[in-house]
């Protein structure tokens, strides 16, 4: 499991990630972007999530959702 992990990790990292952040290794990746601590609040009809300090900016996060969506759909 963990070997699967690993690989999934590093697959996210070599395509979802922006250059600017490309060379961080997988121990990086998850202090800095995934292990931030924040609080989901709900409103009436939106949700917004209150993130602790990190390095995860908007347009960041931004960058990587793009490089996500442009990635070719597996056939089938």
């Amino acid at each position: 499991m963990s070997v699967i992990a690993y690989n999934l990790g590093n697959l996210r990292r070599r395509l979802a990630l922006p250059k600017k952040i490309d060379d961080w290794s997988l121990t990086s990746l998850q202090q800095r972007l995934l292990k931030t601590g924040g609080r989901l609040v709900k409103h009436a009809r939106y949700y917004w999530l209150f993130l602790a300090e990190s390095h995860l900016t908007r347009r960041l996060s931004g960058a990587m959702v793009r490089r996500i969506e442009s990635l070719p759909l597996p056939a089938g």
